[in-house]
């Protein structure tokens, strides 16, 4: 069981963004937001919006929390309705819902694990059901478990990355494909890991590098539709994919490498998703955006 969701005030400041964090684990994974201190900041409310997305419908898997979140908060406030598909974490999903609510847009919550996919199936078919249509379809769920050694890599653990990373960003795709149309946009989280490797993270960085390339490959496929595909490669972003995966000791220096000496927050992610969802974006395809820090990844 999950412990208890404490209320908070989930309208968090964005002027004074967080250097370092204290130690902290977490026992589940891919990790709970509200169990985070601080809690990642999701939102910038000082960012103007102009309708980008003005009644479109998107599908955002792992939109419950970290990124996804940020992503979901943005796109409501340029006018899109949302899907949140998500593995278990309810608490994190009700409390994104009842944000994009408050902003005024309409959010449905599908719970279910996307490494099988008949899941993927499911997401879509709630989808159309609830809106009658998709255009934005934003593969962003991931989970990541460190190992010092590949040694220490079971084949259990390189299955489950692989269909949580990989897999699952297949199926849903198949999944949408047949509803997509011309304008439509497929958007697909990577990482910088994609790039420069991370030797902690083999299986993870693995799946990112095909996901990279799945997503070039698929512009191509989906170029002579008008279908875009793009990605983000974000760099060390506080999410809850870090206390849950990372060693509690490890969080206070979490991101100091980067050349801005700091981690990211999902709300500085979020507007690359933003960009590449809408028409901003008409002319792009198969290129990968790199909110990163400053690493330069040479791609």
């Amino acid at each position: 069981m999950y412990p208890k969701h404490e209320p908070i005030d989930t309208h968090q400041k964005c002027d004074d963004i967080p250097v370092h964090f204290p130690p902290q684990s977490q026992p589940w994974h891919p990790g709970l937001e509200y169990l985070m201190e601080p809690r990642p900041i999701s939102e910038n409310p000082h960012r103007p919006h102009s309708h980008k997305l003005l009644d479109r419908v998107a599908i955002i898997t792992g939109g419950d929390s970290g990124i996804g979140r940020a992503v979901a908060y943005a796109f409501a406030k340029e006018g899109a309705d949302l899907v949140i598909s998500y593995l278990s974490e309810h608490e994190d999903a009700i409390e994104t819902k009842k944000r994009v609510e408050e902003i005024g847009r309409d959010c449905l919550l599908v719970p279910g694990d996307l490494q099988h996919e008949q899941m993927s199936v499911k997401v879509v078919e709630k989808t159309i059901e609830r809106f009658g249509k998709l255009d934005v379809l934003v593969n962003n769920h991931a989970v990541q478990f460190r190992q010092t050694s590949l040694l220490d890599i079971t084949e259990e653990q390189l299955d489950i990355t692989f269909r949580t990373n990989i897999y699952a960003y297949f199926f849903m795709t198949k999944a949408a494909l047949p509803h997509l149309k011309k304008g439509s946009a497929i958007i697909n989280t990577t990482s910088v890991t994609s790039y420069l490797g991370h030797s902690q993270l083999i299986d993870y960085a693995a799946t990112k590098g095909a996901v990279t390339t799945f997503t070039r490959a698929l512009s191509g496929s989906l170029a002579d539709q008008e279908i875009r595909v793009n990605g983000v490669a974000p760099g060390p972003i506080w999410t809850p994919l870090i206390p849950s995966s990372y060693p509690a000791h490890s969080i206070p220096t979490f991101g100091s490498d980067t050349p801005l000496s700091r981690p990211g927050q999902p709300f500085e992610v979020a507007p690359s998703f933003v960009f590449l969802a809408s028409d901003d974006s008409k002319y792009l395809t198969g290129q990968i955006l790199h909110p990163n820090g400053g690493r330069v990844t040479g791609s």
